[in-house]
């Protein structure tokens, strides 16, 4: 007989009527006797119902995870899913099936299972007048990754062995096996568990050799009934290596290998000593007063000045001025810098004084006649300068690599000395008679010039000063 559209709305109406008046009696809350196992990474469904088949659109719907004493899993209530106090990682695995609640299925659905998933799971319905629950257990199964054995060495006239096995759930036992299955005695097993709750088990063993020197790590979970093996075979050499006579043989060849090396470090640091002293007394700076033996004359060259210079009639001064004179262009000017140089070149030994009392700015050394002085270049050795710079407070040897430096106390007068047989240029603070900063192994190719730059932030003159022996 078949049935009209209407006749049928007409007996689904009835139905929803049907279950509207049994929702005000009692229930029951009913589920799977059996634990339900998942598998890591699968979607699983916790079954739940209600006796009789009534709606739960009106009713709050809790699940929750024993094992936690907060442990809300999901909540559904007033037509609407509740969010807060939910455990955070199920944030976002978690569902009913809506669609069912009409019918009294309140099942839920936990996607991406992991480790940490497993426990006891409450089903909780609660209406205006009743409430009932059910409680179902999820086991988390999860297969890990095969034993990796590696070899540690001699240990105590044996060999260590070590075998490492990670990503099983739920905790495996790892033991050790010889080639009959005899279980070895070994270490204790060490045990991981990561934050999505899946373990890595790793356990030491010390193995004697035998007549086949096989030997299996097992890693097993009796629970899901799973397990994964390695075995390993080690060369009866590498035992040979652990003998007593053996090893002591190897401790004597070590000492005498040890002894040799060490005479030999003991010989190479004498020579090295030696190298090192002869080096530094063939090195070292000179007395100050030696050193200001060798003072040369030194007069400004006025056709190497740039035109905003402005230099003292004797030629001993130089400070900066605001405007470029008018003067020749006679291919010795520097054009692009604001310096001049010393009328003189010189080689052998020489020594120069220079004031820069109450100076904010100055560069000062030597340099080279065929340095560019029309174009802006950086004033390091390889373009041959060897100065040294106050700027900004800040003092700097233009090394091919910069150099900058705090002198004790800053100096009033400065001391250039320039050793061309031992290729070297030193700055001093004449006051305090001490060292400032040296060139070493500098490349001189031809004679070397005074060189003076006064700086722009002040208008105070670089004074070329004669040595006076009371300084």
């Amino acid at each position: 007989m078949k049935i009209s559209v209407d006749e049928r709305g007409n007996h689904c109406k009835l139905l929803k009527l049907l279950i509207c008046l049994f929702s005000s009696e009692k229930f029951e809350v009913l589920g799977p006797t059996d634990s339900i196992v998942a598998v890591a990474g699968d979607d699983i469904i916790l079954p739940c119902y209600l006796k009789p088949n009534i709606s739960a659109e009106d009713m709050t719907v809790d699940w929750l995870n024993l094992d936690f004493l907060d442990g809300r899993v999901f909540r559904y209530q007033n037509h609407r899913i509740i969010r807060d106090d939910q455990i955070l990682f199920y944030s976002g695995r978690t569902s009913l099936f809506e669609e069912e609640l009409w019918r009294g299925n309140t099942s839920l659905k936990l996607t991406r299972v992991q480790g940490t998933d497993e426990g006891r799971y409450k089903c909780l319905i609660q209406s205006k007048s009743w409430y009932d629950d059910f409680t179902v257990q999820v086991l988390v199964k999860v297969v890990g990754s095969k034993p990796v054995v590696s070899i540690e060495g001699h240990r105590e006239g044996g060999m260590g062995l070590l075998c490492e096995s990670e990503g099983w759930h739920p905790e495996p036992e790892l033991v050790w096996l010889d080639s009959k299955g005899v279980h070895l005695s070994a270490g204790p097993p060490e045990t991981h568990r990561d934050l999505d709750g899946f373990y890595t088990v790793k356990r030491h063993v010390i193995v004697q050799e035998t007549d086949t020197n096989h030997f299996t790590c097992r890693v097993q979970q009796s629970r899901i009934n799973e397990k994964m093996e390695t075995e390993i075979h080690l060369p009866s050499e590498l035992f040979d290596y652990a003998t007593p006579w053996r090893m002591a043989f190897m401790v004597l060849c070590c000492l005498g290998a040890v002894t040799v090396i060490g005479l030999a470090l003991v010989i190479y640091c004498i020579h090295d000593l030696r190298k090192e002293k002869d080096y530094l007394t063939e090195n070292r700076e000179p007395d100050f007063e030696t050193i200001r033996r060798h003072e040369v004359v030194v007069t400004l060259d006025p056709d190497s000045a740039h035109r905003k210079l402005i230099l003292s009639d004797d030629g001993k001064q130089v400070r900066h001025g605001e405007l470029n004179q008018v003067l020749s262009d006679n291919g010795k000017r520097f054009t692009n810098w604001s310096s001049v140089l010393g009328n003189v070149g010189f080689s052998g030994k020489f020594y120069y004084e220079v004031k820069v009392e109450g100076k904010t700015e100055w560069t000062l050394g030597v340099v080279i006649q065929s340095i560019n002085r029309n174009e802006s270049c950086i004033p390091i050795p390889n373009n041959g300068y060897w100065t040294v710079e106050l700027k900004d407070g800040e003092y700097t040897a233009h090394a091919d690599s910069p150099v900058t430096f705090t002198p004790r106390e800053g100096p009033q007068k400065v001391g250039v000395f320039v050793d061309y047989e031992k290729r070297q240029v030193s700055f001093y603070n004449v006051e305090d008679r001490c060292h400032i900063y040296s060139f070493t192994d500098c490349s001189f190719t031809e004679k070397l010039y005074p060189f003076f730059n006064p700086g722009d932030s002040d208008s105070i003159s670089l004074v070329v000063c004669p040595v006076d022996a009371t300084d």
